[in-house]
């Protein structure tokens, strides 16, 4: 073997052929291990299936309804429960139970519409607000609107 001067010196140039040799075969023996050697997979965890709740909405008035201080009007809610049924529909308006309703024929129904009365009081923003009942009590999310009652104008 003949010695040359490179620019990393005499050393450099006796020792890279015997470390050729042995970077790439240790080099593919680490990255092998790290494939292989790798436990940290864990298996899919397993799904506890939760019962789905009720479900409901307010489909009309729609929300941000403008209404006159006094008017009586309707809301229109569908409620709904494929599952166990809906045994029965509050309404709320500000938090206070306003009106109820069960279904007529049945315990429950899968599909309960219903339309309630409100008559608008208080000027200013108002919540309504919908919940489903099953007969087990299991409430829905509730459905949400906000209604803005306006002054009464008196005479022309």
């Amino acid at each position: 073997m003949r010695m040359r001067k490179n620019t990393l010196g005499w050393r450099f140039t006796l020792l890279y052929p015997i470390i050729g040799r042995f970077v790439k075969p240790v080099l593919l023996l680490a990255a092998c291990l790290g494939l292989f050697a790798c436990n940290l997979t864990q298996p899919a965890p397993t799904l506890i299936p939760t019962p789905d709740l009720p479900q409901v909405v307010i489909l009309d008035p729609p929300n941000n309804r403008q209404v006159i201080e006094g008017v009586d009007f309707p809301i229109d809610i569908l409620a709904r429960d494929e599952a166990a049924g809906v045994a029965r529909l509050e309404l709320y308006v500000d938090g206070e139970l306003i009106n109820s309703a069960t279904p007529f024929y049945n315990i429950t129904e899968p599909l309960f519409r219903v339309e309630m009365n409100w008559r608008a009081r208080g000027v200013g923003l108002h919540v309504i607000e919908a919940i489903a009942y099953r007969q087990d009590g299991t409430p829905s999310d509730p459905a949400l609107i906000t209604i803005e009652v306006l002054p009464r104008r008196d005479g022309g």
